[in-house]
């Protein structure tokens, strides 16, 4: 008796969470851009930006809370890949789920640091007008920013994402599970986040790093497409490899 194929359904879950989180990332996007001066802000200092911070009020605060579990989609994705490229390549599809699952936590602990403890830095900054009190915020927020932002989020978080990428374009090529040309887009959009990575350390990737904010949307976007249509392809393809779909 012919049934749903839980592999199909795990991989249209992964398409559905890429397009989610490929909208919500533009929505988020857009806004903090609008109210924040995002992404430019990230290289403000503590003076400017944790006030500017304080008064975008408890709807900016939700909105970066927001932000900051739009990575969690990855994991759902990690799941929906493995699915993909197990039956061919069943260690890519491990990569590929413990990279997204890396890739989720370093982008969220990132990304957390503004609705939580940059918040409360912004209360305490606002809340002083002593200069050593204020010398002592800035330091933990420049601290920070160097660790949470720099370092976890925007190097190993956009790093193992990349390779996720770079991994089920490696898997497309060898099990055809998706369009062989969508291998070749998927290794742009990996490079191009790879070289983006580095805008912290030279500004001769500028132009890249901006690009890249566009096309990694754009590509979670066409991903999650085609996802979608493999996992509904897939109970089909089982079925004419012999295979019982129960």
């Amino acid at each position: 008796m012919n049934g749903a194929n839980p592999q199909g359904s795990a991989v249209k879950a992964a398409g559905w969470s890429l397009i989610i989180a490929a909208f919500s990332f533009i929505g988020v996007f857009s806004y903090l851009a609008a109210k924040f001066a995002y992404p430019d802000v990230l290289d403000g200092a503590a003076a400017d930006v944790l006030p500017a911070l304080l008064s975008m009020g408890s709807e900016g605060r939700a909105v970066w809370a927001f932000y900051a579990l739009i990575p969690l989609l990855l994991l759902p994705a990690g799941i929906g890949a493995q699915a993909a490229l197990h039956e061919r390549t069943p260690s890519l599809g491990r990569a590929a789920l413990v990279l997204a699952a890396f890739s989720a936590a370093a982008l969220m602990l990132g990304l957390l640091r503004w609705p939580s403890i940059h918040w409360s830095l912004a209360n305490a900054y606002v809340g002083t007008s002593d200069e050593m009190q204020r010398a002592a915020i800035t330091a933990v927020f420049d601290g920070l920013n160097s660790y949470l932002g720099n370092y976890l989020g925007e190097f190993i978080g956009e790093l193992t994402l990349g390779a996720y990428f770079l991994v089920i374009a490696v898997g497309t090529l060898r099990s055809s599970v998706l369009p062989r040309w969508s291998a070749y887009a998927g290794g742009f959009a990996a490079f191009a986040g790879f070289i983006a990575m580095w805008r912290n350390v030279t500004p001769a990737v500028a132009v890249v790093a901006e690009l890249n904010n566009w096309v990694l949307p754009l590509w979670m976007l066409v991903l999650g497409v085609l996802f979608v249509r493999a996992g509904r392809s897939l109970p089909q393809s089982v079925l004419e490899h012999g295979h019982k779909v129960a």
